[in-house]
């Protein structure tokens, strides 16, 4: 289908989203929103793609929220906004592919806490993350507060939540906010040959190792571990055990079921 606001584009197993307003530095607005949830429906009921990006046009990922559109809400459209914010953010983090943020210039407010719905951040060398919602009399709502405080740990989530301060790249790599850090000339190239190699492992395998992780980590350790023996159980269900293995003794690459 047709969009205004992002640019959906699928390329063999590899799908990007790409928000797509530059000149307000990809501003969420409500209507992106829409756009985002329809795209992602897209995806999960497309087979053929294995890996989704998100990525920014311009110089950001995205700058957080259209901030004029604040001025039309009263407190019960403030919740409808977040709600519904919040639900699309879901639905992205339950993807059962792989989702990266391939994020350049700024994530900020809502752009941060989209980038930390998906499974992990790449960022390039000059990106700066940050929740600065608080200097224009509010929190962040997208799940930001709930989300920081699981990467990161809960102080350091309520300091750069209170204080609104960004992080840059390498800060949020030690942080444990971002995963790796690449050369900016090189950035989306290397975030694609990523999500490539990342195409080319096992479906089922993927998908287990999301859910493992994504479940477990509410749950106590023993509970966690019969999760993670029953996805272990399931990739059995499938030839990709036999073919990974077989490959590995072999000493070439598995070929894994579409």
């Amino acid at each position: 289908m047709a969009y205004n606001s992002i640019i959906f584009t699928i390329d063999g197993p590899v799908a990007t989203l790409s928000f797509n307003r530059p000149e307000k530095l990809n501003a969420v607005t409500p209507e992106m929103i829409s756009e985002i949830a329809l795209a992602v429906d897209e995806v999960r009921t497309n087979k053929n793609i294995r890996v989704l990006l998100l990525t920014g046009q311009g110089r950001a990922f995205m700058a957080g929220a259209d901030v004029k559109r604040f001025l039309e809400l009263d407190p019960l459209g403030a919740r409808g906004f977040a709600s519904r914010g919040q639900d699309f953010v879901l639905k992205l983090g339950e993807l059962p592919i792989p989702v990266i943020a391939c994020v350049h210039g700024y994530a900020l407010g809502g752009g941060c806490e989209i980038a930390m719905a998906c499974d992990f951040i790449y960022a390039a060398a000059g990106a700066k993350f940050g929740q600065p919602e608080i200097n224009l009399g509010f929190n962040p709502c997208l799940g930001g507060t709930q989300r920081l405080a699981r990467l990161v740990g809960k102080s350091l989530a309520k300091e750069l939540c209170l204080t609104g301060r960004f992080l840059e790249a390498e800060e949020a790599k030690t942080l444990g906010l971002v995963a790796q850090v690449f050369p900016e000339d090189t950035f989306l190239e290397d975030c694609r040959n990523a999500a490539l190699a990342l195409a080319a492992k096992s479906r089922v395998a993927l998908e287990a190792v999301k859910r493992v992780i994504d479940w477990g980590v509410d749950v106590d350790l023993k509970t966690g571990c019969a999760l993670e023996a029953e996805a272990f159980a399931l990739c059995f269900t499938t030839p990709d055990v036999k073919e990974g293995v077989n490959a590995f003794l072999e000493k070439r690459k598995p070929h894994f079921q579409p």
